[in-house]
């Protein structure tokens, strides 16, 4: 038992006795030293349950503090990271290569999560806005918002870059361009035919797969042209129980995430 707890205790003993020596007061009729008004003696009795009352609610609910932890008023969790260069150099626009055919990505929100950074265009490569939509997830039937596309031509996106079926990474996943002729438009998986729509939302295009890519929410500042990874929606990354747990996380006061590019 806790220290507070024996002090609960205690205080409900000596509300106890308080409660034994009135009652003995108005019992003993034979002692004229002893005799109280009746109005005082109910008002005593009264003090001295609640006092009881009071010292046992103590306890209870200290006790009941030991049993059931503490609901946390934290929300989120993710954290803001700007996306920069190798060099550490914030990344900008004119960084971002539409329809890229090389691989480009960066991690979030755990340093062992990678994700695509795409900035989508048409088949002549020029800039497609893309909108919010509606996504599901074919596992469960559940549906999400997707994020809408960001950047001064609202085609920058991103999405984690682990296959949903069983775990697979670049270059075995990627993204092809519109211009390619096997899977355009599309992020397809080599190891087992999972495909993908990157223009509405990462939704699923084909099986196995079926869970869309979990995307990551970007944020744009104009005036900077500053790109920054800020929260994830969609269903949990592959492999982990929840998208800030089961990695390696950013050391503390991480406050960019660094694009690396390779060939597919």
């Amino acid at each position: 038992m806790g220290r507070s707890n024996v002090y609960h205790w205690m205080d409900g003993w000596n509300y106890y006795c308080i409660l034994r020596s009135v009652e003995n007061l108005t019992e003993d009729k034979n002692s004229e030293a002893h005799q109280i008004a009746p109005g005082r003696r109910q008002f005593l009795k009264m003090v001295a349950i609640l006092g009881v009352a009071a010292a046992s609610a103590g306890v209870l609910r200290s006790g009941l503090q030991n049993i059931i932890p503490p609901v946390s008023s934290a929300t989120g969790g993710f954290q803001s990271l700007q996306l920069v260069s190798t060099a550490g150099i914030p990344i900008k626009t004119t960084d971002l290569t539409v329809n890229n055919p090389e691989i480009v990505m960066f991690n979030y929100p755990l340093l062992s999560d990678p994700n695509f950074l795409l900035r989508l265009g048409d088949s002549r490569n020029n800039d497609k806005a893309i909108t919010s939509s509606t996504v599901t997830v074919p596992a469960d039937g559940s549906t999400f918002k997707s994020p809408a596309g960001v950047g001064p031509y609202s085609s920058v996106v991103a999405a984690s870059a682990i296959c949903q079926h069983l775990g697979c990474k670049p270059p075995e996943l990627r993204y092809h361009p519109p211009s390619d002729s096997s899977y355009p438009g599309k992020v397809h998986c080599d190891c087992h035919g999972s495909e993908y729509d990157p223009f509405n939302g990462f939704s699923v295009v084909s099986t196995p797969t079926n869970k869309p890519l979990p995307s990551v929410v970007l944020r744009y500042e104009s005036s900077s042209d500053a790109y920054y990874a800020v929260n994830m929606v969609g269903p949990t990354i592959f492999g982990q129980p929840s998208d800030l747990s089961g990695g390696t996380p950013f050391p503390s006061g991480t406050v960019t995430t660094k694009i690396s590019t390779e060939s597919p």
